[in-house]
């Protein structure tokens, strides 16, 4: 049996958007313009007979909000942190499109590890304003030369950061 293993180290970029606008308020808005989906559903439709093509618009209608993006998790941490004694408001989401993912995957099929992405919402310390945080995706997926995926993931960056500065005012 042979096992290698690779260290290869990256410095991931932390994102944090601090606005007036209310926790419910972000969530709302990041909620209008998110589709939703299953993975396993996307997962099943990609297992059907249909082309490319095909799977591409029925991913497009179905599932893709106006962002481009679909919620496929979340996380409520601020269900249970009361226990603890922190109370305040926070939900990890994760978020995507399988079509957006497989512009830097087929560059590297490691950049599936930071696909989909994350974003973590929460509210201001005082109950009011929300802070959304999330790593760059591009600072995860592209740690070596590699033009097209780096390519690709700056139009996802771009893509993701509109995202949250609608929902933020920004």
């Amino acid at each position: 049996m042979t096992r290698d293993v690779h260290t290869k180290p990256f410095a991931g970029a932390r994102m944090e958007v601090v606005t007036s606008i209310g926790f419910d308020e972000v969530l709302v808005r990041l909620r209008s313009l998110m589709g939703r989906a299953n993975v396993s559903e996307i997962v099943r439709l990609a297992q059907t007979s249909i082309s490319e093509p095909e799977f591409v618009r029925v991913v497009q209608e179905r599932f893709e909000g106006e962002s481009g993006f679909m919620l496929f998790a979340e996380i409520d941490h601020g269900g249970w942190l009361p226990k603890f004694g922190i109370h305040r408001r926070t939900v990890r989401w994760i978020l995507g499109n399988p079509l957006i993912a497989v512009t830097m995957i087929r560059h590297d099929i490691t950049a599936g590890l930071f696909a989909p992405v994350e974003i973590l919402i929460t509210e201001g310390e005082d109950g009011e304003g929300a802070t959304v945080a999330y790593v760059r995706p591009s600072s995860l997926m592209v740690i070596e030369n590699n033009p097209p995926l780096l390519a690709a993931a700056t139009l996802l960056d771009a893509k993701f950061d509109a995202l949250i500065a609608r929902a933020t005012g920004a």
